[in-house]
């Protein structure tokens, strides 16, 4: 299994262990315009990227709106997003469009995250 991680903010533990030990190739961006252009070269099975909701942006709510317009065509593709309870309510508008997203709040428990990709790896 292929998974991106999109670290844009971060403040949690680098799971990339967590990721090896389960049998995932990852690779790692520290911004969503990287994440998307190599989105765009090479397809993968998971993304894992944070909710970074700002009520600056003029014309989307989040980073993740880009993702999700470029992954429009590869709906196959999971998105684990972390984000912060006190976005509840935006998040969940958000995500509620999606089928393919699945959420863990912070702080960001490795246990439940291994749990969550364990659920995709044995689909």
């Amino acid at each position: 299994m292929e998974l991106l991680n999109i670290v844009e903010i971060g403040g949690y533990p680098d799971f990339s262990n967590s990721y090896k030990a389960l049998g995932i190739n990852a690779k790692r961006v520290n911004s969503m315009r990287k994440g998307l252009k190599l989105i765009k070269k090479e397809v993968p099975d998971v993304i894992v990227a944070e909710f970074n909701f700002q009520t600056d942006f003029r014309d989307r709510s989040s980073n993740l709106e880009s993702l999700m317009a470029v992954l429009q065509p590869h709906s196959h593709v999971k998105i684990v997003v972390f984000y912060e309870s006190k976005h509840d309510a935006v998040f969940n508008q958000f995500s509620t469009r999606f089928d393919n997203i699945f959420s863990l709040v912070f702080p960001i428990k490795k246990e439940k995250l291994i749990a969550l990709l364990s659920g995709f790896i044995n689909v």
